[in-house]
């Protein structure tokens, strides 16, 4: 009988249930909700989670579309599932939990006696401690992105190469290789020596149905090729970024993107201009570098110094 929550399935069988976190501000329990699916053959446990992020939906929409088609009695192994991470923040579309005005994804392994993130950090860090493998589903939350996957532990760590191959696997065709930032579980997850990775499918307001399409696609991916069900999978060349260059406005006005995203630049490649309310071009912006068009924010209008796009740069293939 394998266990999450109020979740339990024996083998051959799956569940549903919920993981108490904490209560609301009426005083009542906080649930978030959870998947157990349980093979009928031993083997590695998987660990999925989504909207870690209250505004990233799409990881929620490949959970929704992955566990039905997990048959059980077809599983080696067991798939854990956390679906929506971020419970208050989801309840009110909002990227951080409003309970602390703070960011999820950067309060890993949590503290089970502290704030209401920090303790739904420990809860869901103590799911992922007892899988073999994590993938940690985001996106870039309301920008407009490509699809990636994040490999955040950096790359001198011990499992970097695991989670290399973890992020092939999955299979967006393109893998940001940077070490992450302190408190993410993509980073976290490797120090206890689980290879962890971060999938970013894409942005969206709501869903994104390439991006989850891409997503559900490697979740099976991931299944198949570590053997939790025994179909073949062949691992395709991933273009990988191990860098990145923000771009923000020199001047306030209204952005006029001149690339695609996904698109490869040149040093000097014009990225956007702005200009003023009645097509006065006010300034022009170029690429520093050689990269790829990666992600954008979804806004026309801009401040001084507001974040306009970005370009992941130190471009290979492996």
């Amino acid at each position: 009988m394998t266990s999450l929550g109020t979740a339990s399935a024996a083998p051959g069988e799956s569940d549903t249930g919920s993981l108490t976190v904490g209560e609301n501000r009426a005083g009542d329990s906080v649930g978030l909700p959870v998947a157990v699916i349980n093979g009928a053959q031993e083997g590695k446990t998987l660990y999925l989670q989504a909207v870690s992020d209250g505004d990233e939906l799409n990881g929620l929409g490949v959970i929704r579309r992955v566990v039905p088609q997990i048959d059980p009695a077809e599983l080696s192994g067991t798939v854990l599932v956390v679906g929506i991470a971020n419970h208050f923040g989801f309840q009110v579309a909002e990227h951080r939990n409003p309970i602390d005005d703070t960011k999820l994804n950067r309060t890993y392994p949590g503290d089970e006696s502290g704030t209401s993130t920090e303790r739904i950090a420990a809860a869901t860090f103590d799911v992922a401690s007892r899988a073999d493998l994590v993938l940690d589903l985001h996106q870039g939350s309301t920008s407009r992105m490509i699809n990636e996957v994040r490999v955040r532990c950096g790359r001198r760590h011990r499992l970097h190469d695991d989670c290399l191959e973890l992020a092939k696997v999955f299979g967006c065709g393109r893998v940001l290789d940077q070490k992450g930032p302190e408190g993410q579980l993509a980073r976290v997850g490797p120090d206890e020596g689980i290879p962890t990775v971060d999938p970013e499918l894409g942005g969206a307001v709501g869903w994104d149905e390439h991006s989850i399409e891409v997503g559900v696609e490697g979740v099976f991916n991931v299944l198949n090729y570590y053997d939790f069900l025994s179909e073949t999978v062949e691992t395709q060349s991933q273009t990988r970024a191990q860098g990145f260059d923000q771009y923000g406005a020199p001047a306030g006005g209204l952005v006029d993107l001149q690339v695609e995203l996904g698109e490869r630049v040149s040093r000097n490649t014009t990225l956007f201009t702005i200009t003023d309310a009645f097509g006065q071009t006010k300034a022009t912006v170029t690429a520093d570098s050689e990269g790829i068009f990666w992600r954008t924010r979804r806004l026309p209008q801009v401040a001084t110094g507001e974040y306009v796009c970005s370009v992941g740069t130190d471009i290979d293939s492996y």
